[in-house]
Parts: C-alpha cells; sequence; structure tokens
C-alpha cells in the first residue's frame, strides 16, 4: 500500500536527507521533476517553446521550487513571467536562476504587466507549511488568475507544486468560505483554475517525496486534480507510523479470496444478510446482488423480502428471521430493515452471533440511543459500521468535520468497531489506531442503495475470511470501480453498480 505522511514527519526526513547531500540538491531534484511534468503538459497543447508560462511565487521554499522549474522551462524556449507575490521574500537562488535563463519578473503587489494570457500556471505560493488559507495578496492574485485565457485556446492549466495553496495539508480540510470547484474544470480548459480565492484548485499537482494527507482526503484531495510524485529519494529516511495508507490494485488482487482445487460452498464462506422489510424490499435486493457478487458460496437472507429475493437470485437460501437462517461466517445487517420491534430483534440476534458482523443504515440508526454500546464493545467477534456523513454525526454527535481520518479514528476507537465512513474518498478506521483511505471513490455513487450493494459485497468479504479493514478496502475499493463502470453508460443507479460488480471482480482477480 502507498503510505501517506504528515507534515511533521516529511519535515524530520528532509533534514535527515539534507545532512547527507549537498546544499540546495533536493530543491534541484524537485525541480527537475517539475518541470518534466510540466513540458509533458505543454506538449500536449502545443509544445514547450514559445509557450506562456505563468509563475505565482510566494516566499520560503515552494517558491523556490517553482523559480528553479521555471528557470527549467524557460531555457527550453518557454516565455516565463514569475508573479512575485512577496519580492522581499524571495527565493534568492530561484530568482537568480530564473533571470539568468531569460525570465521576467513582475511585482505581485501591484501585477502591473502581468498580461492576459498564460497556457500554463505554476502555484507556488504556499508549500506544507502554509496554514488557515490565502489571505492577501495572495487571495487577490488567485482572483486575478481566474481571468486568464491561453492564447492556444481555452483555459490555463493548473499545476499546484507540492500541495494545493491553501489547503490543510494534515487533514484535507479547506477554509469555509473556499467555492466548490465546478465540475467542468480541468485539463481541457473548461472552468475556472481557484476553488473560491482562499485555496487553489489544480488540474495537476506534482508532490515531492511522498504522498500527503490532503492529496488523498477530504476536499482538498478534489482540488489536487491528478498527482504525481517525483521520487527525490525521501523514501528511506520516513520513520514512524504513517497518517494513514492507500490500497491499490495489486494489494486488492492480492488479498481477494481465491479458490481452492477442493473448494465446496461451505468452505468459500456463508454469509447471512439481514436487510430489507415490506416497506423497503429493494435494499434487500441490492444487499443481496452486492454479497453474491463476493466470493463466498453461499447467500443465505432472513427477512421479509424472501420473495423479491428469489425471485431475483434464486440460488439463496431464504427464511423469514435470522433465528432461523442456519449457520453463517458473517453477517450483514440493517439497510432498508426499519426500525420496529421486528428490527430490534432481528439486529440483537445478529449481534448475538459469534461471526464478524456489518451493520449499515437502519442498524446504525437504532444504535444512536446508546442502550447497545455494551453488547457492541462486548462482542467477540468484528464489527464494522458503515456510515455516511449524517450517520456518523448522529452516532459521533457531531460531522466529522474537515478531519476525517481522525474523526473516524475516534469513533473506531470509541465503538470497538471498524469504520468505513463512506464518501468521495471512503475513509477505514480500525479500533487500535490504522487508517486507510480509498481512492477509487466517484460522487456517480451519491444516489440511493449503492451503499446497500457496498455493505453485502463487504459482509461476503467477512465472510469469505478476510479481516475486517482488507474486507472493508477491498469492498470500498471494488465498489468504486463498479461506480465508474457503471457512470460510462450514463446516469447511474445502484441496479447498475451491483450489475457492474461481477466484470470488475473478474478483472481484477483475471477471473
Amino acid at each position: 500500500m502507498i503510505q501517506v505522511w504528515r507534515v511533521s514527519d516529511v519535515r524530520s526526513a528532509e533534514q535527515a536527507l539534507m545532512a547527507t547531500v549537498p546544499p540546495g540538491t533536493l530543491m534541484h531534484r524537485a525541480a527537475a521533476g517539475l518541470a518534466r511534468r510540466c513540458a509533458t503538459l505543454l506538449a500536449e497543447r502545443g509544445g514547450v517553446y514559445g509557450a506562456e508560462v505563468l509563475l505565482l511565487v510566494g516566499s520560503g521554499d515552494n517558491g523556490g521550487d517553482t523559480l528553479y522549474a521555471g528557470a527549467r522551462l524557460a531555457r527550453r524556449g518557454a516565455r516565463v513571467t514569475a508573479w512575485l507575490l512577496r519580492p522581499d521574500r524571495v527565493h534568492c537562488g530561484g530568482l537568480a536562476a530564473l533571470r539568468a535563463a531569460g525570465g521576467h519578473t513582475i511585482d505581485g503587489r501591484t501585477a502591473d504587466g502581468a498580461g492576459r494570457h498564460a497556457d500554463l500556471i505554476l502555484d507556488g505560493i504556499v508549500g506544507i507549511g502554509g496554514t488557515g488559507g490565502l489571505r492577501e495578496p495572495a487571495a487577490g492574485t488567485l482572483a486575478r488568475v481566474g481571468e486568464l485565457t491561453s492564447a492556444r485556446g481555452g483555459r490555463p492549466v493548473m499545476v499546484a507544486v507540492d500541495v494545493p495553496s491553501g489547503v490543510a495539508v494534515d487533514t484535507g480540510g479547506v477554509p469555509d468560505g473556499a467555492a466548490v470547484p465546478s465540475a467542468g474544470a480541468g485539463l481541457a480548459g473548461a472552468g475556472p483554475a481557484v476553488a473560491g480565492t482562499d485555496t487553489v484548485r489544480a488540474d495537476v499537482t506534482v508532490t515531492f517525496g511522498c504522498l500527503k494527507p490532503a492529496l488523498m482526503v477530504g476536499p482538498a484531495a478534489v482540488r489536487a486534480g491528478h498527482v504525481d510524485l517525483v521520487d527525490i529519494g525521501l523514501r528511506p529516511w520516513l520513520r514512524g507510523t504513517p497518517a494513514f495508507e492507500v490500497p491499490g490494485r495489486d494489494d486488492v488482487s492480492a488479498w481477494w479470496p481465491t479458490l481452492a482445487p477442493a473448494a465446496e460452498k461451505y468452505t468459500r464462506g456463508v454469509v447471512g444478510v439481514a436487510t430489507g422489510s415490506a416497506t423497503y424490499p429493494g435494499a434487500a435486493v441490492l444487499s443481496v446482488g452486492g454479497a453474491v457478487a463476493g466470493p463466498t458460496g453461499l447467500v443465505r437472507y432472513a427477512g421479509s423480502a424472501a420473495a423479491q429475493v428469489l425471485d431475483r437470485y434464486p440460488s439463496v437460501i431464504a427464511t423469514g428471521r435470522v433465528a432461523d437462517a442456519g449457520r453463517v461466517q458473517a453477517w450483514v445487517c440493517g439497510s432498508g430493515l426499519g426500525g420496529g420491534e421486528h428490527a430490534v430483534t432481528e439486529l440483537r440476534s445478529v449481534l448475538a452471533a459469534p461471526v464478524p458482523v456489518v451493520l449499515d443504515a437502519d442498524a446504525l440508526t437504532m444504535l444512536v440511543d446508546g442502550s447497545w454500546a455494551e453488547q457492541l464493545r462486548g462482542r467477540q467477534a468484528p464489527t464494522v459500521i458503515t456510515p455516511h456523513d449524517r450517520e456518523f454525526a448522529r452516532l459521533a454527535g457531531q460531522p466529522p468535520g474537515d478531519d476525517r481520518v481522525g474523526a473516524a479514528l475516534r469513533l473506531a476507537a470509541w465503538m470497538r468497531a471498524t469504520v468505513l465512513l463512506k464518501g468521495d474518498r471512503t475513509v477505514v478506521a480500525a479500533p487500535d489506531g490504522r487508517a486507510y483511505v480509498n481512492a477509487t471513490g466517484t460522487p456517480a455513487l451519491a444516489t440511493g442503495g449503492t451503499g446497500d450493494v457496498l455493505a453485502g459485497l463487504l459482509g461476503s468479504l467477512l465472510a469469505a475470511g478476510l479481516d475486517p479493514q482488507r474486507a472493508a478496502l477491498a469492498a470500498a475499493y471494488v465498489h468504486g470501480l463498479a461506480g465508474r463502470a457503471a457512470a460510462r453508460s450514463g446516469p447511474v443507479t445502484a441496479v447498475e453498480v451491483a450489475a457492474a460488480l461481477r466484470p470488475v471482480v473478474a478483472d481484477l482477480t483475471g477471473g
């Protein structure tokens, strides 16, 4: 898995590495990688030679990285202008390199001579040391930049240097006043280059040494655009525990249960699904749909929507209640269950079972009053809860806020459960303090019933023997890919997401 590191850990690693190399080595490594990526972007828009490049340069090393990268582009024939937000605190070595390469500077306090066009803009306003959003003159600079166009057509490409300026690097939060980026913004040039004037909205972020939380989680991740990692030799010097980890395709593929030659339906695992009701039979069908797409050999359904489930999935064994379902290796409970006495009885039966349990939707609502706390904390088998933000707020007493990872970890510790906090970047938090983020999510999944599908798939992975964190991550990863696949055909419904799971799993596992 890819490790994501906090600012303090990055700073410590940088100091340790810099003690072993000549002065300025890290900055030149970073600038070389940054310039290389910018050249690739410009090549896609007509070439480096003659391109208009605007550098937004703040004080400190982030501005130095930007200036040195600008110097490299200028030597390749780009017309580079550095907009100096703090001329009195600019990185002197970088500024000298830019001027020696033929670059120009303007005083960002007046912005005289800034021009109207840019093909590419480098955001070097503030790096990982920034806090609290952008202030003047940076905020005014962003407002002015939003008016620029590319002489080659469309809008400029915005490239953030290390992180988008103005975001909370360790949490992924953004200032309350930062506007939500336009869905049309991107490399094609449609939409604004900034998200309000408190944060930069980048098309591409070129980050150095390691990934930082703001690039992978929270509203800041949206503002980072496509993230490229430049190796500057930092990895061996990173110590301690990362902020969180991000699984990749190879990780999930390796975790996914495989069939042994002597496998049969019971050895593959049996998952029980206690979902749906007379009012919400669709929740039962969707959660079972997620379960049958998983690796288990048998699905047992317990509930009042048996007729609808069997009509869609005749291989399922259906009963009216959990107590009559028979032996399973994991339970999924809650989606569309309602909140009456029958639902309470079913939840109690599920929690009493000595097997892993997934609690979703109505099961979470029943936990809010605290009366289930003793039974939950007394369970010996794992519990996984799958709240969205509103459910999280009811359980925790407050919304996740900007620090989604920290909030999920606190709830996981308090409930002694694995928390899968749903969102565009789903967070998985373990009771022991480990945290993970899934990066395959898509806003297309923000539609009714997709969470039911996710819960069923997660239950199937638990029943097949995966530990709670890997099961939650694998389910979120595949669910995200299925949402993306379904979105290619138009507006997404949960039915399309459930149908897309099988081909996604087949592609992932080579089946």
